[in-house]
């Protein structure tokens, strides 16, 4: 998988989780977890890149607190329409 993507989870018409995919190969899987934030965990493969960011708390994530993630992942940022999800949630 080339391109990331946002999946949102719903529990009784309520956001509970969120994770955003970052490109990966199609046999990666988690092999370590390293909190970020509160709200953000991020995932790894085995070999060190970063597959994944688990949003624990979707409401109570900013734009600016996922950018500063991505950033230190050397990973472009969050453009403003690909959060808007985030946003609605």
């Amino acid at each position: 998988m080339s391109d990331r993507y946002l999946e949102i989870s719903y529990r009784g018409g309520r956001p509970f989780a969120a994770y955003l995919f970052l490109p990966r190969r199609p046999d990666d899987r988690s092999s370590r977890t390293q909190r970020f934030s509160e709200v953000l965990i991020i995932d790894y493969a085995a070999d060190g890149r970063a597959i994944g960011i688990e949003i624990v708390h979707p409401r109570a994530l900013t734009e600016e607190e996922l950018n500063r993630a991505l950033a230190h992942l050397d990973q472009p940022p969050l453009s403003n329409e690909d959060f808007t999800p985030l946003r609605a949630a």
